[in-house]
């Protein structure tokens, strides 16, 4: 009963005080996702909660029919089939997101079923130790296992699963020397085995070579830069601007920032305009600009606009907030909702956070911004 009158009430607010409140708690997704059931979805062509994909950031059609046929034949061919034909120089970005998603799935698989679960991953391996697709895949699953080790980065179990990861990764580069896959695998290693400044920035100068402005790799590395790993507020920054300011045209790169700034957010924000802040404006802008920049089929454009939704709401420019849902709306694997137990819940929620403060300003689904 209390739940139905949270809802009701805040229903009929329409964001006008409580929505703000709400955002100005970076944890409160308990109180988000009561809120996220006062919206029907259906009215502004969003997909149902129930039907949300939690494996990929944005579609991709061949990834989404081999994990279906994966999951149903156990068959190992069909992934390694579709590495093996997102090989170029051009589609390293889209290999290197279609390894993590592959990862991710056999990682699920194991964690519903331990013991049998991801059981083509390691008939992959048995039946072609010398497939570079398969490695790298196996690469990536070790670094997922490692998180989840029950005493955390400090365990030996979480170094040794990590140790492990880096002879399959070198294994990796061996079998394809020119992709930087690996090597952008190895960069969640660094940062798990705490690699000396020198050493990281050597294998930094290695993905590099083979790929300068992958924004997928640049992800990956800033997480070595930040405050809460080896870094601080300050490196991390420097390293995002820097990335951003010798961008090519038609790059994420200018984007990276706006990931900085989320990294470094206080738990509790007392303070109503931080969203507003100079600091957080500028870095908004320059992820929408290096979205309108990209083609629209990037691959890793997704993750951007997954982030860019959090930031819009919480800066309560819903407008804004609701064109980046349209492109995105029915997949859910990306930051900041996997940062969280329950993805969908947690983009359900701010999905209906902008609905309400799109309404609250006159919007209607007929007035839906394109």
């Amino acid at each position: 009963m209390e739940i139905l009158i949270i809802l009701l009430g805040l229903t009929m607010i329409g964001g006008i005080l409580v929505v703000p409140a709400l955002l100005r708690l970076r944890g409160g997704r308990q109180a988000l996702r009561g809120y996220g059931g006062a919206v029907n979805p259906e009215q502004y062509g969003f997909v149902h909660p129930d039907r949300l994909d939690v494996r990929l950031p944005g579609p991709d059609r061949e990834l989404t029919d081999v994990l279906e046929e994966i999951r149903r034949s156990q068959d190992w061919r069909p992934a390694a089939q579709l590495l093996a034909t997102t090989a170029g120089e051009d589609e390293w970005e889209l290999r290197w997101q279609r390894v993590q998603t592959l990862a991710g799935a056999a990682a699920v698989e194991l964690a519903e079923a331990p013991g049998e679960g991801g059981r083509w991953l390691r008939t992959w391996r048995l039946e072609a130790p010398k497939e570079a697709g398969g490695a790298v895949v196996h690469a990536e699953f070790l670094v997922r296992q490692a998180r989840q080790s029950p005493g955390g980065a400090e365990s030996t179990e979480y170094r040794i699963i990590l140790e492990e990861a880096r002879t399959v990764c070198a294994d990796a580069a061996l079998l394809a020397p020119g992709d930087p896959t690996p090597y952008i695998v190895e960069l969640a290693i660094a940062r798990g085995l705490g690699y000396r400044q020198a050493d990281f920035e050597e294998l930094w100068s290695t993905v590099t070579a083979r790929a300068p402005h992958h924004m997928g790799a640049h992800l990956a590395a800033l997480h070595y830069w930040c405050e809460k790993w080896h870094g601080s507020k300050e490196l991390a920054y420097a390293f995002t601007h820097s990335a951003a300011a010798s961008a090519p045209e038609k790059s994420l790169l200018p984007a990276l920032p706006l990931f900085a700034v989320f990294e470094h957010l206080p738990e509790v924000n007392v303070v109503s305009g931080l969203y507003r802040s100079q600091v957080v404006s500028q870095a908004i802008e320059g992820a929408l600009f290096a979205a309108r920049a990209v083609p629209a089929d990037h691959p890793v454009l997704p993750h951007i606009r997954h982030l860019l939704v959090w930031f819009l709401v919480r800066a309560e420019r819903y407008a804004e907030a609701m064109q980046q849902l349209r492109h995105v709306d029915g997949h859910v694997g990306a930051v900041p909702w996997s940062y969280g137990p329950d993805p969908a819940s947690e983009y359900t929620a701010y999905r209906a956070l902008a609905v309400a403060g799109w309404e609250q300003t006159g919007g209607s689904p007929a007035t839906l911004p394109h």
